[in-house]
């Protein structure tokens, strides 16, 4: 058997961002390289910066070879030990996300059920997923496109997959830029009603995890 790690031992995983809902973690592995074989205590995502051709090796399983694109997005549930080896050409590189409430989340009810995609102009959003209480979408948004005004409830966290420059406004006419480059990620509080503006040169493509 491989010997194990746990994710924050393994140097393929850099943590940028951690509170009381999410741990993030930068994860780059070159071409040709791969990770330590590592386990993954929380249910996470992970949210690609570009595209990569992996042999993802879970314990006790043969290898599954994986093709992935800028912008997928794949949820993996906790206790996942696995290693990941880079065979393509080009840096496997995401964004992974853990929910670290997710066992308090799993016996909660959940409040999208009626829940619909923002409305957008000049671009699109995809509610991917719900898992354990959290909304997962893919939003683009083409330049001077926008989210109509909509409200959050609890927090979210916002995952620029290109760079990107928003401009957020309130309904009293308060607004803010808010510029990203790939693979930043933002945590905005809750209680919050804005319009959302792609104001920057190039189309916006971001992931919105929203609590």
């Amino acid at each position: 058997m491989i010997p194990q790690v746990e994710i924050t031992g393994e140097p393929h995983h850099h943590l940028i961002f951690q509170n009381e809902w999410v741990r993030v973690f930068d994860v780059v592995v070159a071409p040709h390289d791969g990770t330590l074989m590592h386990r993954h205590g929380h249910d996470y995502i992970y949210v690609m910066l570009g595209p990569a051709v992996i042999s993802n090796l879970a314990q006790g399983k043969p290898p599954v070879e994986m093709t992935l694109a800028e912008g997928d997005v794949q949820s993996v549930d906790r206790g996942l030990v696995h290693l990941v080896r880079n065979t393509g050409n080009t840096t496997f590189h995401n964004i992974t996300v853990e929910f670290l409430q997710d066992e308090k989340m799993h016996n909660a009810a959940s409040h999208w059920d009626n829940e619909t995609a923002i409305s957008t102009h000049g671009g699109a959003e995809e509610v991917l997923f719900v898992k354990d209480g959290v909304r997962v979408s893919r939003v683009e948004l083409q330049t001077a496109g926008f989210e109509a005004q909509h409200h959050h409830t609890g927090p979210h966290l916002v995952i620029a997959i290109t760079d990107l420059t928003l401009r957020a406004e309130a309904p009293d006419k308060t607004a803010s830029n808010i510029d990203m480059k790939a693979g930043e990620v933002k945590w905005v509080g809750g209680n919050i009603t804005h319009t959302v503006t792609n104001v920057g040169r190039e189309p916006a493509k971001l992931v919105s995890v929203e609590f």
